[in-house]
């Protein structure tokens, strides 16, 4: 699989090109266009956060589209739901922890862990999912706004608002907790932060979406007591 993006970091469009016969697991919503002779499964309705809702509430499994390219090869463009960046990770037999917003496709060889535990910390916190990515292989992930990636040392300590968490290592330590005054959320004055302890790699976003929605929705016309 090769992935070339265009018109970064604002609009970002990943082109996935498939070998023979190659399958690509892309997140419900994502895919732009496809070229003639690919062909899609839908294995579960939904996308990756009602799947996620379900498999992290009610243990179900979780399920994906995956394309398949025909004998000749094919090509699947995907692009994010808001603006902003799209970007490739090479997995090595390593594991990454991913916000579920943030997943748009991957290579067969990774494998996404809904039922990893440390994802109910973030899940009942604000309900922020965290997804295990596993295994080797291409993951393609999607940033709102631009990606500004952060490697700690062996015992420094880095706090983020969990509103601009993209992803980050495994074997990285992590505390969530309530900063007063900080709005992060849109649902109370308080905001969330993650206490990162590394050594590791962190993926930010520049942008938050709760952040965005605040400053959104008190702008929008209300209706009044008569509509």
């Amino acid at each position: 699989m090769e992935v070339n993006i265009l018109y970064r970091p604002s609009y970002s469009l990943g082109v996935i090109r498939l070998g023979p016969n190659e399958e690509i697991r892309v997140e419900s919503g994502a895919m732009v266009s496809m070229s003639q002779g690919v062909t899609v499964e839908t294995k579960a309705a939904g996308g990756i956060l009602k799947s996620l809702a379900r498999s992290v509430l009610a243990g179900e499994s979780f399920f994906q589209n995956t394309f398949r390219a025909p004998a000749g090869g094919g090509e699947v463009t995907v692009a994010p739901a808001l603006p902003g960046d799209l970007f490739v990770l090479e997995l090595r037999n390593e594991s990454l922890l991913v916000q579920s917003g943030s997943y748009v496709a991957s290579e067969t060889g990774i494998n996404l862990d809904t039922k990893w535990g440390g994802a109910k910390t973030f899940f009942a916190s604000e309900g922020l999912i965290m997804l295990r990515a596993s295994g080797t292989g291409k993951l393609l992930l999607s940033s709102f706004g631009a990606i500004h990636e952060v490697n700690l040392e062996a015992g420094q300590t880095y706090t983020v608002d969990t509103g601009h968490l993209v992803a980050f290592s495994e074997g990285i330590g992590f505390k969530v907790r309530r900063v007063g005054g900080l709005k992060s959320t849109i649902f109370s004055g308080e905001g969330l932060v993650v206490d990162l302890t590394g050594p590791g790699r962190v993926l930010l976003q520049t942008r938050s979406t709760d952040a965005f929605l605040s400053w959104l929705i008190p702008k929008l016309p209300k209706r009044s007591s008569g509509d």
